[in-house]
């Protein structure tokens, strides 16, 4: 690497999280005032896949994320004409389809264009010659059941791949890359080595690769977007999409083009970071184990963080695999209820639901369904005991029902519609008869790396030739197997204190005050990031704010263990929620089966903090509204 090369910038813009995210993201990073090397899009997730699956099940032209296509139309020109490279996962169970999709699209537009795809993560037509393999089980990483009843339901199976597979099709210099499941941070690092020219063993480099890729994975959620202190941001119009700028010694500066919306500050990162987390000296990749807990942030300017100091270690040798499987149906309905009264009506409302379902399954003879729920929206469906007891003016009230017989749901979606005439008065109707889907459950395991290997296969189509020209198809590739381990028994260092305010008098105060939060999901596991306003408040909240309080305070929600993690470089704590979230993904009947909201159900807990920790708050990092917030507390 010469003397340029380390003063290299390179800019890696990230245009979407999820599979329906901002439309119009890509069209904003692109024209932008900041010039762009690369663009990530990150549209799986372990349901997206199931679904794809399904689509190219009942056509072999479909298994992909077709809208990647339809943004990219009217840019494929100004991409191409200006050298920015475009990485993503858009090719889902199918990138064969996917990339010729793009040709089509290149002959239309008269363009040029290289693609490289990225194979060999779908494993599910293998499954049963792979689980007869040496250390191939599949047991479930989470519960450890056997595999053996899942397997004739699976719907759709696909290794994690890092960043290696990728890194190998940027050599072909295509001016896509589409993806099946690679990791959403492999998508980022992958740029980063290729240009800098890391190797497999850089692993500090390569841990830093992996915290700017989780930083910008979910979209503007780093720039503004589901911000605990959402008053801060000027304006959500036109968001700023998260973009890099990366140096070749690991170490970047978080940013969005000047004049959009949104909002990049310490405290927006720290929360995109602490999102679905996991232990924080072991976030663990194909690629590097990173560790959280050493990652430094340090304000580089208005709209700028600059990030750096992430140390790192070998990978494991295995890899992630994301199982999608058949396990029944459900159904979920409405109806809006008005007060006076609301919330009594809604009570009698559901139990007249549940005595009828009961009653006519028994005549069909049918069992009970697996699982039923009644949520109050309006009143407590997310927070649950959390929420203060109000009289509400309307209720919206959501029946949900889970059975492994559908004639079972199909009793269910002809009972709801008729409570309308047979209930309570100043009942309106919210949508008929519910409608019945699917239950797609996940099963992650391990297998060792050398089971599933990625493939790179690069094609290219010129405005004079009508159809696209193999240029390369490589052998299967491996990576360095390390044999790391993830493993840790070593609490991050911790020397914060708050004695100097042990004799302040007492606030009753929601924590709020003196913290912000994230959280998200992984299963039936929720993650709750709390993140304190200052040192001095974060060693408060590590003395006082214990796994044990969580669960007390989550009683109505959490059923399972509830675990904490340290992570005082970024003043914050990692909560982890076992069985929290009615069995995660599309098997939940709950309104928010991902745990979004329970953040902000954790900053409503009111304890006894001392006044002198308001005082070590600074301006930027102050709750807005506090005075508010303070007089509501009090009960003013």
């Amino acid at each position: 690497m010469t003397a340029s090369d380390n003063k290299k910038i390179l800019r890696i813009a990230n245009a979407g999280g999820y599979w329906g995210d901002d439309p119009f993201a890509l069209r904003r990073q692109v024209t932008g005032p900041l010039p762009i090397d690369y663009v990530s899009i990150d549209f799986l997730a372990e349901i997206t896949m199931s679904i794809l699956q399904k689509q190219k099940q009942k056509d072999p032209n479909l298994g992909y994320a077709g809208d990647f296509i339809s943004q990219l139309a009217p840019l494929l020109k100004t991409c191409k004409e200006r050298g920015i490279k475009i990485i993503t996962n858009a090719g889902g169970v199918n990138p064969r389809a996917c990339a010729e999709a793009l040709f089509e699209l290149a002959r239309k537009s008269g363009v040029d264009l290289r693609v490289a795809l990225v194979e060999g993560d779908d494993i599910a037509s293998r499954l049963s010659d792979i689980v007869k393999k040496p250390n191939c089980a599949m047991k479930n990483m989470e519960t450890g059941e056997a595999f053996d009843g899942v397997l004739d339901r699976v719907l759709s199976a696909n290794v994690y791949f890092g960043a290696m597979p990728v890194v190998d099709a940027l050599k072909q210099n295509p001016d896509i890359i589409i993806c099946g499941r690679v990791t959403d941070t492999g998508i980022t690092l992958a740029a980063m080595i290729h240009e800098f020219g890391w190797s497999a063993a850089d692993y500090d480099k390569l841990a830093h690769g992996i915290v700017a890729g989780h930083i910008i994975e979910c979209g503007a959620q780093a720039t503004g977007g589901n911000f605990t202190d959402w008053r801060k941001v000027k304006s959500f119009e036109d968001i700023g999409f998260p973009i890099l700028e990366c140096s070749a010694d690991g170490s970047f500066v978080v940013t969005k083009h000047q004049g959009s919306g949104g909002l990049v500050s310490v405290q927006t990162v720290r929360e995109q970071l602490l999102y679905e987390m996991g232990h924080p000296q072991s976030y663990i990749t194909p690629d590097v184990i990173a560790d959280f807990s050493t990652i430094q942030l340090a304000s580089d300017g208005p709209d700028r963080v600059r990030v750096f100091g992430v140390k790192g270690r070998p990978p494991t040798d295995l890899l992630k695999v994301s199982v999608a499987y058949a396990d029944g149906f459900k159904a979920n309905g409405t109806l809006i209820v008005s007060g006076p009264d609301a919330r009594a009506k809604a009570e009698v409302f559901s139990k007249i639901m549940w005595q009828k379902l009961s009653a006519e399954l028994a005549k069909a003879g049918l069992p009970p369904c697996r699982k039923t729920m009644t949520e109050y929206i309006g009143d407590d469906s997310t927070h649950r005991s959390l929420s203060p007891q109000v009289a509400a003016k309307e209720v919206l009230v959501r029946f949900g029902a889970l059975s492994q017989e559908k004639a079972a749901l199909q009793i269910f979606r002809k009972i709801l519609p008729s409570l309308i005439l047979s209930g309570p008065s100043g009942v309106a109707v919210t949508g008929g008869a519910p409608v019945i889907s699917d239950v797609v459950s996940y099963w992650p395991a391990l297998i060792p790396q050398e089971v599933a290997l990625a493939r790179v296969w690069v094609g290219e189509v010129k405005r004079d030739q009508p159809a696209a020209k193999q240029l390369y198809q490589s052998a299967e590739l491996a990576w360095p197997k390390t044999g790391g381990t993830s493993e840790i028994n070593v609490p991050p260092a911790d020397t914060f204190e708050w004695n100097k305010y042990k004799k302040d008098p007492t606030r009753r105060l929601p924590l709020w005050a003196i913290a912000h939060a994230r959280s998200g999901d992984k299963g039936d596991t929720a993650n709750i990031g709390l993140i304190a306003r200052s040192p001095e408040c974060y060693a408060w909240i590590r003395d006082n704010v214990t796994a044990e309080l969580v669960k007390t305070w989550f009683t109505s929600l959490c059923k399972g263990h509830v675990s904490c993690h340290r992570v005082p470089n970024l003043w914050s704590l990692n909560f982890l929620l076992e069985e929290t979230l009615d069995g995660g993904g599309t098997m939940s009947l709950c309104i928010d089966a991902q745990g979004k909201t329970l953040s902000q159900a954790l900053l409503r807990c009111e304890m006894d903090i001392p006044a002198g920790l308001l005082s070590t708050v600074d301006a930027e990092h102050q709750a807005p509204d506090t005075e508010i917030m303070h007089a509501s507390a009090k009960g003013n």
